[in-house]
């Protein structure tokens, strides 16, 4: 049985009732395509900035993060700068700044092995940054010398 919709350009026949067919009756013809190329060029574009956009986002927030935890930090509130730093490194873990200042936060509230972790990725994603190295320079002669004197 075939059943067609009269000023439509699909037919659909009867098969059993668990399966349709569509078929096209008429060629569909594409008057101007160039408006079509637009929107398509325009799309992919869209779809390849979208991560970057999203990711400079999360920089500028993570840098808001980090900024306001230096802030509080000064003020003594550790625990509160420490959370800030935290959240900073969830929003972008590819900003090297973020895990330095989180690395000291941990080894403010004594937290050594999380200090040493944040240091090694913080050096891991910029190993050229002198401040970084320094920091972990220092934080490492410490640590090294208070682990050598509680083990005596």
């Amino acid at each position: 049985m075939r059943a067609e919709r009269r000023g439509t350009s699909i037919a659909r026949f009867h098969v059993p009732h668990w399966e349709y067919q569509l078929r096209l009756v008429q060629p569909i013809a594409i008057v101007n395509s160039l408006p079509m190329l637009f929107r398509a060029v325009a799309l992919t574009v869209a779809i390849v900035a979208m991560p970057s956009m999203a990711s400079a986002d999360a920089r500028s927030e993570s840098k808001s993060q980090v900024e306001f935890g230096i802030k509080v930090a000064q003020n003594g509130l550790w625990k509160e700068a420490t959370y800030r730093w935290e959240k900073a490194v969830q929003l972008d873990p590819t900003y090297a700044e973020a895990w330095n200042n989180l690395a000291v936060g941990y080894e403010h509230d004594g937290r050594f092995e999380d200090a040493d972790a944040a240091y090694q990725k913080a050096l891991k994603l910029d190993p050229k940054n002198l401040a970084i190295r320094t920091n972990y320079d220092l934080f490492k002669e410490i640590h090294d010398r208070t682990k050598r004197r509680r083990d005596r």
